[in-house]
């Protein structure tokens, strides 16, 4: 490797982004780091037996090391004597440079260090609008006030966000994850269920089973392309989806806050993810129905890619994130083996892959 392309590589290694540690320099470059080591070494030792010693490797080591930099260097950077060493003219310039290369390399490799033991530097996360608003930013406004050193970015739309592509530390998903090399950490699961008002029931009745939804008029989610996403129910108690006569659609919208504002007005019955209307079930202002005949339970993870090697504010986020939504009663819905109380899986569980998976507030997501 010829130096000017070594230099290149210092420059990008330096200039890289820290806080990620994604350092890429090549054996070859680390061998040419060596070199300048052992050369900044020998001078400040004043010779090459006490470099050697310094350094904790044998003279000839040393002396290969310098002549290995001047052939690459085609210059002489020591006039060297039996009795003393001096710098050539070239060799007190290079000398400069070299300390500050060091220094660089030095001050990279602290920070890099320090982004992988204390949480700082910018977090990117990606989820769905209505978890990211109702879920995601009250905790990542307390994880701020907890480590101060992190800034945040975050996206929430109801659409996959490509983690690698579009630069994002980590993502929220709700949906079955195909497995890839991306590390999931379950949070607990949700459910797709059909709500109305008290006063929507009140002057249409409660529907038995799907059969009774052609008497019932409900708000509609629009599909990319225009079309209406048609119901579709489990027999009571397969979990196993199969179509129905749905409903009469009163109302056409394309995000979840519209159609449970307008349920609650009682327009209508509305098929909502069931954490999106968690507090208002509670509150009695909606009613599930067809408890029955929902399809199964809906996982959510917090995804990411490095596993381990991920920096400090990533897994401090996704610990602090997974202990607080596992507690959550929104997440609470049984699994789809039907047991209830299961110890969540640790944050280093099996990776799974998901960024080709539909995950939105839209009523199936």
């Amino acid at each position: 490797m010829r130096i000017s392309r070594f230099l290149r590589l210092v420059v990008a290694y330096v200039c890289n982004n820290h806080d990620e540690a994604k350092l890429n320099l090549t054996v070859s470059a680390m061998t040419e780091i060596w070199h300048l080591r052992a050369f900044v070494t020998v001078i400040d030792a004043g010779g090459f037996a006490p470099a050697a010693r310094r350094l904790g490797v044998s003279a000839a080591a040393i002396t290969r090391s310098i002549a290995t930099l001047e052939r690459d260097l085609s210059v002489r950077l020591i006039h060297r004597t039996t009795r003393q060493l001096h710098l050539t003219e070239i060799g007190e310039h290079f000398l400069q440079k070299a300390r500050q290369i060091l220094d660089q390399l030095a001050e990279a490799e602290g920070i890099a260090r320090g982004a992988h033991l204390e949480p700082q530097g910018e977090l990117a996360i990606t989820a769905p609008v209505l978890f990211g608003r109702l879920h995601i930013a009250p905790l990542l406004f307390e994880f701020q006030a907890t480590w101060p050193k992190v800034s945040a970015r975050v996206l929430f739309i109801d659409r996959v966000a490509s983690l690698i592509d579009e630069g994002f530390d980590l993502a929220l998903r709700i949906a079955p994850l195909p497995d890839s090399t991306l590390t999931a950490v379950s949070l607990g699961t949700v459910k797709l269920i059909v709500v109305g008002s008290p006063a929507y029931f009140a002057r249409h009745g409660v529907p038995e089973s799907p059969a009774d939804l052609s008497a019932h008029q409900a708000i509609g989610f629009t599909e990319i392309g225009g079309g209406v996403r048609h119901w579709h129910f489990s027999a009571s108690g397969t979990g196993s989806p199969g179509p129905v006569a749905g409903p009469q659609i009163a109302l056409r919208v394309n995000v979840a806050e519209v159609a449970i504002e307008a349920a609650l007005a009682g327009h209508g019955l509305a098929r909502i993810l069931s954490y999106q209307v968690h507090d208002h079930i509670a509150a009695g202002r909606l009613q599930r129905v067809l408890e029955h005949y929902e399809p199964a339970p809906i996982p959510v993870h917090l995804v990411y890619p490095e596993g381990r090697m991920a920096a400090a504010k990533v897994r401090a986020f996704v610990e602090f994130a997974a202990t607080r939504l596992r507690r959550h009663p929104a997440l609470g819905e049984p699994p789809p083996d039907g047991r209830v109380n299961i110890a969540p899986p640790p944050l280093t569980s099996r990776p799974t892959h998901i960024d080709s998976s539909p995950a939105g507030d839209t009523p199936a997501r």
